[in-house]
């Protein structure tokens, strides 16, 4: 049975809430992930299932550590495509980098086509990221050299 693109974000935020989730099996084998605000040294685009399953397995080992997730809302915003959402989704909890709570925000508009993500822009701040995860400076050093 195919998922709609609602039961797709809730899979999303299952993902980010750590619930088992791997968020490549989301995709069709041929979808795209896209950053469009982008921090120096992390891509704008990833073609294709293996390529994001290989990019979010190594963000996945440096920066799950420093967040204790207490919750993962999602909001999903339906749009006169029927295969396409916008979803917001935020999560809270404690930042070990900032030590202390936080709150994080970001929108996806996310295509499903047959149960399975085709394209998903993930639209999040790279600063506040960078805030959260103690990495301020690396930032600045990064924009610095771009």
């Amino acid at each position: 049975m195919s998922r709609t693109p609602r039961e797709v974000v809730e899979q999303v935020r299952r993902m980010v809430a750590g619930e088992g989730v791997v968020f490549a099996d989301l995709f069709a084998a041929d979808g795209v992930l896209r950053y469009p605000f982008a921090p120096p040294g992390m891509p704008r685009e990833l073609n294709g299932r293996d390529a994001i399953r290989a990019f979010h397995e190594a963000a996945a080992t440096t920066s799950r550590g420093m967040l204790e997730m207490a919750g993962v809302d999602a909001v999903v915003r339906e749009t006169d495509d029927p295969e396409v959402v916008v979803a917001e989704i935020e999560h809270h909890g404690h930042s070990h980098g900032i030590d202390g709570p936080y709150r994080f925000r970001a929108l996806g508009v996310i295509r499903v086509r047959d149960g399975e993500i085709v394209s998903y822009d993930d639209y999040m701040d790279p600063i506040a990221m960078a805030r959260l995860l103690g990495r301020t400076r690396d930032l600045a050093a990064a924009l610095t050299v771009a």
